[in-house]
């Protein structure tokens, strides 16, 4: 990604294009001792290249910054449709071999949604991967969407930003004081920030046009053999240059930035239709390593055209365009989409009775596959704040149903359901348990067992998952305060449950630890 002069950036969305230059433009390890003081980005050292736990550590810090920013969205749905299509290329790519067991279990490989409208998706050192909404609502089908993805994947496993780092390393000194006032000034004036990252990003791509055209070409290849291995359709990466070409014969207005950080060639596209019949010809004998998967892998098209429904929804703030999506949902003949979208504009305008009775119309004529999808929106509505009122019967029978289910948004929609009854709470606060025990980078299942806790009156876990939710998150400093607060709650309700409280105090110890080492990387 990178910025463009007539793309105005919000505060909120302006931390996640900061972020974006410094993966795309990335500061040598030089620059990024200069700008420790302003950035709070780790040092990187010296050195011929960028070791794997150097650009985990910038990426952590990068992503720490992200966590933090009102642009980040951690929706359970998306997210977990995001994972139907995530987990299947980053299994194809370890068996291919493309990602080594070093690299596969050193290197984040983690997903961060952002509500950003804007067309675009990015690398970031450490195996993070950015995802904007408007890139999910742009997609016709989950191969286009995984096409993005396994491009994306392919930019870490073949370790271009360590590659460009290296490379920038070598940039002139001025360029680099460029780069660092555009980040530093991007914290507090985004004017002055734009004017500087924009004189010299123009030089910087100049500069490395050859190198990053080479990279794309490497993430084409090595990425559609990730997509086909894992199960999708290859036409994907096909309809989804063809809907980017598009978009620039159009003259891009800024809602495409993935169109600058990864500019189209006619090359690159002829590649790619060339690809495409040798992938859907019959195989000639079985691929060893390669992944059991078939076309059962992707998800029905219809189901992805409810998630883009949906990411289209959430990136809009205003009433005017939820009202119109609404509007748009009661046509006689509105597709399924359409309803979607209406049902959950109305949820966000308050009007509850209204959603629900346009998802139990829909889902009654529901499409195989996405009928699941229906029930978690209409249980989305009914514990918001506006649907209590109406004390729907269906409450329960959809709460218990998402507590059996295997999902995580059936988990954490469930959970929150059980809020509302005591005798479901034994049970959430079970599931919950053993869902971060074995996701225990998961903040907010963690902060949902949080609630769940303090319902049951469990005071001292319930600040303890507090805890572990800013440690999730790497806000080592806020995972210390509340841990230190567990520590003081009164006597009876710290010696009621010993076992928790030698957990708190082993991890307050963990968190010191983290908390220091975060301070000498900076």
């Amino acid at each position: 990604m990178v910025f463009h002069a007539r793309t105005p950036l919000s505060p909120s969305s302006r931390r996640w294009s900061v972020a974006v230059l410094a993966a795309a433009l990335l500061l040598p390890p030089s620059a990024v001792t200069q700008a420790q003081s302003g950035v709070n980005l780790p040092s990187l050292g010296d050195g011929a290249g960028m070791s794997i736990a150097a650009e985990r550590r910038l990426g952590d810090s990068i992503a720490r910054d992200l966590y933090r920013d009102p642009d980040y969205l951690d929706d359970p749905v998306l997210v977990d449709y995001l994972q139907t299509l995530w987990q299947p290329l980053l299994g194809a790519a370890r068996a291919r071999g493309d990602v080594p067991p070093e690299l596969s279990e050193r290197l984040a490989w983690q997903l961060l949604i952002s509500r950003d409208k804007r067309v675009n998706a990015f690398a970031l050192p450490g195996g993070y991967l950015g995802v904007h909404l408007g890139l999910v609502a742009a997609t016709e089908s989950s191969a286009e969407l995984a096409s993005v993805l396994a491009h994306e994947l392919s930019h870490v496993s073949q370790r271009h930003i360590a590659r460009m780092l290296t490379k920038q390393d070598q940039a002139a000194p001025w360029l680099m004081g460029a780069l660092i006032l555009g980040v530093l000034a991007a914290r507090a004036n985004v004017d002055v920030a734009n004017a500087a990252i924009a004189g010299s990003q123009a030089v910087a791509i100049q500069n490395q046009l050859n190198f990053s055209r080479d990279m794309e070409r490497e993430a084409d290849r090595v990425g559609f053999g990730v997509l086909t291995g894992a199960g999708f359709e290859p036409l994907g990466f096909v309809t989804m240059f063809e809907k980017l070409q598009q978009a620039a014969r159009l003259n891009d207005d800024g809602s495409f930035p993935y169109l600058r950080s990864h500019p189209l060639t006619s090359e690159r596209m002829a590649d790619m239709r060339a690809r495409v019949p040798l992938a859907e010809a019959p195989p000639t004998g079985p691929r060893v390593g390669a992944p059991v998967t078939g076309p059962a892998a992707s998800p029905p098209k219809a189901l992805h055209a409810l998630m883009a429904a949906r990411a289209r929804v959430l990136s809009e703030n205003g009433p005017d365009r939820q009202r119109a999506w609404l509007q748009a949902g009661q046509a006689p003949n509105a597709a399924p989409a359409a309803q979607y979208a209406a049902a959950l504009s109305a949820h966000r305008l308050g009007q509850s009775a209204q959603a629900l009775s346009i998802v139990r119309q829909a889902r009654a004529a529901a499409a195989p596959g996405t009928q699941g999808a229906w029930d978690l929106l209409q249980l989305e509505i009914l514990i918001g704040p506006n649907a209590r009122a109406l004390n729907d019967a269906s409450l329960g029978t959809l709460r218990d149903q998402a507590l059996a289910g295997s999902t995580r948004a059936d988990l954490l929609f469930g959970a929150q359901a059980a809020l509302t009854s005591q005798g479901a709470l034994v049970g959430a606060a079970a599931r919950l348990q053993a869902w971060v025990v074995a996701q225990p980078k998961d903040a907010q299942a963690w902060q949902t067992l949080s609630r769940v806790q303090a319902a049951l009156g469990q005071r001292l876990r319930s600040v303890r998952s507090e805890a572990e939710a800013r440690a999730a998150q790497m806000d080592y400093g806020g995972a210390l305060d509340r841990l230190r607060a567990a520590q003081m709650l009164p006597p009876a309700e710290r010696n009621a449950d010993p076992m928790e409280l030698a957990i708190v105090d082993v991890r307050r110890r963990e968190v010191e630890e983290l908390l220091r080492d975060s301070a000498r990387q900076e």
